[in-house]
């Protein structure tokens, strides 16, 4: 009742003051005071409640339990609200502490002892967030002290009380402290609260661990700081289940929907049931594992449907209204919710965490940290679906909770930039605000003009002195056209106006107040960034080199030595980036979270941005990433007087040359220091995009066999991944260490020269001991000696294939690394090995090898069959294994990768055709071409079709060969060896490879060449006919393809001696037959499909034949087969031939009369009969004894069609005039 309180309170007044007044003798008890005081504090009378103290205070009062109950409730007094004010927390703590101490001194007043510490706990919750836990460490010491003094009965509040000043030990990282206190603690809580002891063996647990690795990192205890939510959520979830149900969580693991599960819900109560399908959630992020890395549409799928069915759970564990489960919860989201807080992802998640800031905030969770980053994401969600006010909403409710300060400039500066979105019409007076507005502008618009102009004058605004001179560097406008006039001469003018223009970012700063450095490294970022989304490259360019330009003087110490001379302006800039290896000290502060490692990240960003947009301008130049400059073509050649120049000696072209090999620098420099920022942050994912930049933008690089050009670059970034580990993303590292170490040993390849035997007998190459014989003549190669200064390359890339090898065998399953790329990096280390001079344990079981994969089968295969590829080279040969062995394993392995499964069988074909053991030969091939219409519905294999049907080409055409060297005369094997060929030819058709067409298409006609005489053979060749020259079309319309990295660099043995190329095994990569070669056996084959409809007398298709053959054939001489043939058709079907004959007007008077002698027998009418033998008379006017001839004829021909005698005679006469002028 407010009422009589405040009656009371009157009457207590009044007699205190009547007392001081009166003097009165009457006895007022002082105890009524401290009664009143509480009262009044309890309905909320403050000013009461300190008054009524302050008298009792004043007064004469007796020691007894009122005193100490005084001293609580002026304690209570100053309550700390907040964190903020430390003056009023240190006054409660003093006057607890008085109460407390007087207390413990008479056992009579120990129970307020314990209602000092239950109060206590109540009002210091605020400082229960972490970093402000360390403030609670000797108030609440001396509580727990002053519990165990007096023997206090409650045990469980205790227990709680001890586990929280241990998490206080441990948040203020006083590890020596809480190491003594551990103990004694947990002896307590084992013995007399047991519930409770899991809890404080996860915390001695955590204490061991940050203990252990102290030595190594200081800031080691701050990292794990920041998944603390994570050991938040399994303390909650430990303390509450009961052991029997921890007995049954392997259970609960291996199966979900197990039946334990279910026995176990029937004796939980709820709260327990949902801390549960938290693990359960837990254990299903685990099993997902590193796949939500690739971002594929299944797994993240999979992820959203899990955080939708625990937004239920949520839901759930609100309505029970447990505070503890309703965090446990929450937290598991988050930890969900965390791989997706991507830009094209985090849309999906805006309701769930929305779900989960509202849970915490209802229940006032101490969780602070996660709050604010959940509110935070939840802002940047909103800011990109437009929703500002919303957005702002959140970033409000973050800075409320970012007490430690860890957020604090980020806030600042985002709530600064949506605020600056919601003005319209204000300009605002801050320089880096009117750049905020023009870009968030730019961000939004549309037409690309206006883009421009607002990233433009963005750019201005921040460096009016310098930004309008960087963007002109590369305006063709500002470019002299040199002193020459000549297209060199420009080239040179646009490199010294590049290089002249740059050099004005380094003033940038000499002019700058170096006040706002932080907020304009984030404003040249966003500026760059939003330049890069809308290809406005030159800004972009320009943006990124302001924003780095803080990198270096910030953020990096790089001692450079003073020079003696000036360089030139082109030579400085090649040296510009140089000493980024030299030693330097952190500049990170020792915090997990911090705004200067927030910048760091950001410019990491920027510098693959830079070194993107450095690229696209190379290739403006018409040049990729490390190529050199290619001189023009010089027009001017053609004029007269022209003397030619050798670019190269030209000091213009030199200028230009080093002016693209210094923007190829540049670029590599930009992602090498990238991957710096990210070993220095110890963040892999930075380290994992730089190698991927690197990699991909040197692809052209690497498949050329141009690694050494790049290997220091490599190196460093091989030593990044070491330091950050590779997370993961063990084919990255894979992919890294194959293109560093053949950078280092391709050079000291030594390259073998083949020399041929002299043929013994030409003329029986066709029989049976000639081609058994073929196999030994073919190739003898000199022997060879590595150049002994590349032996530390050597050994250097041996190392880094065994460590790569040593990742690979050692990823567990879920990691499993793709068996392609094991496969390159298996070949690189044995000709490293072979290199080297060291020979590999062969024995198929190979366990006592420890480098050489051999616990893997497959990977035992690829190395028994590298082997044989290095063999015979002139080079140390290797102890091979036995081929069918290998054979025999390579069939019972399980392959993960069809095309490499393909790849290989293929190439044991090959070394079991080159031993003549035709029964492999026939096995394998028949294992391969059963199976291809499996491996090419594959969904993996599609990415591969090319290589893949090069492969069943190639098989097809070996088996083909072996059938005919076992041929024997026997007709039958001689057509199946015709239809491999075809079914040769049909595959490197769909690979769209000419010369493998070409390769099966000259061995289906020397098959079939003693089959040709028959016309009834002839028939069965149509079909066959037709598939290749369709195939040869296909063939010639081959799409450019992508560069592919080989899995050779080098020579080796593969295919040989079946006639394909002598070096790298690549599909693809034959050697094309002469032109001229192919061009005849085109030819030849029209012939022969015309030749087989001309036996049916089929003249209508065989004139169909002949007319595609004169579209698809070169125009070149061998078409006047065709032409003969088209004519002679076209003579028979009564069709007019003229225009056919006008193919002829260019060759010898001998063979144009030929073809008009031709075309008589087969022209069907008199007159057309009469007309070619007229032409063909004609058409000679030196061969006078052939003319001589076709005169005869002539006149026989026409006395036999009775014609007139005196026609007849004519010719004669001629004949005689011919003979007696002849001398």
């Amino acid at each position: 009742d407010v009422q009589a309180l405040k009656n009371a309170y009157e009457l207590i007044k009044s007699a205190s003051q009547g007392k001081s007044a009166l003097d009165s003798s009457d006895n007022f008890s002082t105890d009524m005071y401290v009664l009143c005081a509480e009262q009044a504090f309890q309905l909320g009378y403050l000013e009461m409640s300190s008054d009524c103290l302050q008298m009792y205070f004043k007064g004469r009062f007796p020691v007894n339990q009122f005193l100490g109950r005084a001293y609580l409730c002026q304690g209570q007094l100053h309550t700390p609200l907040s964190t903020d004010n430390l003056e009023e927390f240190e006054k409660f703590v003093l006057f607890f502490m008085k109460a407390i101490d007087f207390a413990t001194h008479d056992r009579r007043y120990y129970f307020l002892v314990y209602n000092a510490s239950v109060l206590y706990w109540q009002l210091v919750r605020p400082y229960l967030k972490p970093g402000f836990r360390c403030c609670l460490i000797p108030s609440l010491s001396r509580i727990v002290k002053a519990l165990t003094q007096t023997e206090d009965q409650d045990n469980e509040w205790r227990a709680e009380l001890m586990i929280n000043l241990l998490e206080c030990f441990l948040d203020a990282s006083k590890l020596k402290e809480a190491k003594e206190f551990s103990s004694a603690a947990a002896s307590f809580i084992k013995e007399n609260v047991p519930e409770k002891y899991a809890q404080i063996f996860s915390l001695m647990v955590t204490l061991t661990y940050i203990t252990a690795v102290t030595y190594r990192s200081n800031t080691t205890f701050l990292l794990v700081k920041v998944n603390q939510f994570s050991f938040m959520m399994f303390r909650y979830l430990f303390t509450s289940i009961p052991d029997s149900t921890l007995c049954s969580f392997g259970y609960l693991q291996r199966s979900r929907h197990s039946e334990h599960s279910l026995l176990l819900c029937a004796f939980c109560e709820q709260g327990k049931l949902i801390e549960i399908e938290c693990l359960e959630y837990e254990y299903e992020i685990k099993k997902i594992g590193t796949k939500i890395g690739t971002y594929t549409k299944g797994v993240i799928e999979a992820q959203l449907e899990l955080i939708k069915n625990l937004e239920l759970t949520l839901k759930l564990a609100v309505q029970l209204g447990d505070p503890d489960v309703i965090q446990v919860v929450c937290t598991t989201q988050w930890n969900l919710c965390l791989p997706l807080l991507q830009h094209n992802l985090n849309r999906h998640l805006r309701k769930p965490l929305i779900s989960v800031a509202d849970a915490l905030e209802e229940i006032d969770s101490m969780l602070i940290l996660l709050r604010c980053q959940v509110h935070m994401e939840i802002a940047r969600i909103e800011e990109d679906e437009e929703r500002i006010e919303a957005a702002v909403e959140h970033l409000q409710k973050a800075i409320h909770l970012n007490d430690s300060g860890q957020y604090q400039e980020h806030l600042r500066l985002t709530f600064n930039r949506l605020c600056l979105h919601t003005l319209l019409y204000k300009s605002p007076e801050r320089i880096e605000d009117r750049a905020v507005m023009m870009i968030e502008q730019a961000k939004r618009g549309k037409q690309k003009d206006n883009v421009r102009s607002l990233l433009v004058n963005a750019g201005l605004a921040l460096a009016p002195d310098s930004f309008q001179i960087v963007l002109d560097s590369e305006n063709e406008v500002k470019v002299s056209s040199g002193k020459s006039r000549s297209q060199i001469s420009y080239l040179c003018a646009k490199a010294q106006h590049h290089i002249k223009s740059v050099e004005k970012v380094d003033e940038h700063l000499k002019h700058s107040r170096n006040e706002n450095d932080r907020e304009r490294i984030i404003l040249w970022a966003d500026l760059a960034k939003v330049a890069r989304k809308q290809e406005v490259w030159d800004v972009c360019r320009a943006a990124c080199r302001f924003c780095l330009l803080y990198d270096d003087t910030l953020f990096r110490k790089v001692t450079k030595p003073k020079k003696a001379q000036k360089k030139k302006a082109s030579t400085a800039m090649m040296d510009d980036d140089q000493g980024d290896s030299l030693p330097r000290e952190s500049l990170l502060p020792a915090k997990s979270f911090s705004f200067e490692r927030d910048l760091l990240r950001i410019l990491a960003e920027i510098r693959f941005i830079n070194a993107e947009a450095t690229i696209n301008l190379l290739r403006l130049q018409g040049i990729e990433l490390n190529d050199h400059a290619v001189p023009p073509e010089d027009r001017s050649q053609y004029r007269p007087g022209y003397v030619s120049c050798i670019p190269e000696n030209d000091p213009e072209w030199k200028t230009y040359s080093l002016w693209i090999d210094y923007l190829s620098h540049y670029a590599m420099e930009n992602f090498q220091r990238a991957a710096e920022i990210g070993e220095e942050l110890n963040e892999a994912w930075i380290v994992h995009n730089a190698v991927v930049y690197v990699l991909n933008y040197n692809r052209h690089l690497i498949s050329s066999g141009r690694q050494r050009e790049i290997t220091e670059y490599l190196q460093t970034l091989l030593g990044a991944i070491k330091t950050v580990g590779h997370n993961g993303s063990t084919m990255i590292l894979l992919m890294l260490c194959n293109a560093l170490a053949r950078g280092l040993i391709l050079r000291w390849i030594p390259k073998p020269k083949l020399v041929e035997k002299k043929k013994s007998d030409a003329a029986t190459d066709r029989s049976t001991k000639a081609a058994a014989k073929k196999h030994e003549k073919a190739n003898v190669i000199q022997s060879f000696s590595v150049d002994p200064s590349g032996l530390p390359d050597i050994k250097a890339a041996l190392e880094i294939c065994e460590f790569a090898l040593n990742v690979a065998a050692g990823t567990v399953p879920s990691e499993a690394v793709p068996i392609a790329a094991q496969q390159q990096i298996i070949a690189t280390w044995v000709k490293a090995k072979q290199l080297n001079h060291q020979q590999i344990v062969h024995k198929l079981g190979t366990e006592e090898e420890n480098n050489d994969g051999g616990q893997n089968p497959v990977a035992r295969v690829l190395v028994g069959l590298e082997m044989y590829s290095c063999n015979g080279l002139g080079l140390m040969d290797f102890t091979v294994p036995s081929l069918p062995q290998l054979v025999k394993l390579a069939l019972e392995c399980s392959w993960s990768d069809s095309l490499v499964e393909l790849q290989t069988l293929t190439r044991l074909t090959y070394f079991a055709y080159v031993s003549r053991n035709y029964e492999i030969v026939t096995t394998c091939s028949k294992r391969i071409l059963q199976t291809d219409e499996n491996f090419f519905h594959n969904r993996d294999a599609k990415k591969y079709d090319t290589v893949g049907q090069e492969m069943l080409s190639t098989t097809a055409c070996i088996q083909g060969k072996s059938i005919m060297e076992n041929l024997s005369g026997r007709k039958h094997l001689r057509i199946a060896a015709s239809k491999a060929f075809v079914q040769s030819a049909r595959y490197a058709g769909e690979a769209r490879n000419y010369s493998l067409v070409m390769f099966a298409a000259r061995h289906f006609w020397n098959t079939c060449l003693p089959l040709l005489s028959s016309p009834h053979d002839r028939e069965q060749l149509k079909e066959p006919t037709e598939i290749i020259l369709k195939n040869i079309i296909k063939a010639e319309s081959k799409n450019k393809q992508k560069d592919t990295l080989p899995l050779h660099q080098w020579i080796t043995k593969d295919f040989q001696n079946i006639g394909l190329s002598v070096g790298c095994f690549l599909p693809g990569m034959f050697l094309t037959s002469f032109d001229l070669e192919d061009l005849t056996l085109r030819t030849s084959l029209y012939g022969l499909l015309f030749h087989i409809y001309a036996d049916k007398a089929d003249w209508e298709t065989a004139l169909k034949v002949l007319e595609e053959a004169i579209k698809v054939l070169p125009q070149t001489r061998h078409r006047l087969l065709i032409f003969k043939h088209m004519a002679t058709v076209k003579a028979g079907s009564g069709y007019n031939f003229m225009m056919d004959m006008q193919k002829f007007r260019d060759e010898s008077e001998d063979y144009l009369s030929h073809m008009w002698r031709h075309l008589v027998t087969g022209s069907r009418s008199i007159v057309g009969q009469l007309s070619c033998f007229q032409n063909a008379i004609v058409a000679l006017q030196e061969n006078e004894w052939q003319k001589v001839d076709y005169l005869m004829e002539f006149a026989e021909w026409l006395y036999c069609n009775q014609f007139p005698l005196n026609d007849v005679i004519k010719p004669l006469d001629w004949v005689v005039d011919l003979l007696l002028h002849m001398k």
